[in-house]
Parts: C-alpha cells; sequence; structure tokens
C-alpha cells in the first residue's frame, strides 16, 4: 500500500480555520462586557454632569423647586439613581449610581458657582473686576 505524502495533510486548513473563528469568538466574547461596562460608565458620567448642573441652577435661583429632587429626576430620565447629593451655597456635587451586566457603575460630578466667588450685584455673569 502506498500512501500519497499530500493526502495526509488534507483537511488540516480547515482544522486551523476553525481554531482561528474558535480564538476570535473567545476574544469578542472577553472584550464585548468590558466594553459595555466602559460605555455605560461614560453615560453615567453624563448623566452625573447633568445632574449637578440642575441641582445648580435650582441652588443659584435660575430654576424653581429643591435641588437635590430636580438632579434625582434628571438622573432617572437616564437609567442612573441619585445616591448622594450635596448642596453648599451655590455649588450641587452628586453622586449617580446603575448597574449593567451585574456591575455597579458609578460617577460623581460637580457644578455651580465656586463659593470663592462672589456675585456683584447687576453683574449677571459674575465677574468681579
Amino acid at each position: 500500500m502506498v500512501r500519497d505524502a499530500q493526502g495526509s495533510e488534507r483537511g488540516s486548513g480547515s482544522i486551523l480555520a476553525v481554531a482561528i473563528v474558535a480564538a476570535v469568538l473567545m476574544l469578542f466574547s472577553l472584550v464585548l462586557p468590558v466594553a459595555t461596562v466602559l460605555s455605560a460608565q461614560q453615560r453615567v458620567a453624563g448623566a452625573a454632569d447633568a445632574s449637578a448642573l440642575a441641582a445648580a441652577d435650582v441652588a443659584v435661583g435660575i430654576r424653581s423647586g429643591s435641588p437635590c429632587p430636580s438632579a434625582a429626576t434628571v438622573a432617572a430620565a437616564n437609567a442612573a439613581r441619585l445616591d448622594g447629593c450635596l448642596i453648599e451655597g451655590p455649588t450641587a456635587t452628586v453622586r449617580l449610581t446603575t448597574s449593567v451586566l451585574g456591575f455597579a457603575v458609578s460617577a460623581r460630578a460637580t457644578a455651580g458657582r465656586p463659593a470663592s466667588e462672589a456675585m456683584v450685584p447687576g453683574d449677571a455673569a459674575g465677574d468681579t473686576r
């Protein structure tokens, strides 16, 4: 019985292709959750910024209402939960949390006029010159 030298390697390309596809799928399955959590982190950071701005607007008097409930409303509209709200004069600091793929993702933001900056009567921009 004579064996063909080229016939012994027949099908090895298919095995290699299946192995490469399996490796790519495994890598993708590891990267996808990380990308999802990082995306959620950016979304929560943006929601924290918006919530802090809403609370600071109320604290300064631009809008009516209470600062922390305003921040909670904006957080809920962005699918996040308000975990902390601190109002110090014209400055609002908020902390938001959301859950994605079983991970708690949180962000903190501060907005408002710095306490050291005094507002001059009649000057809407707060420029003290």
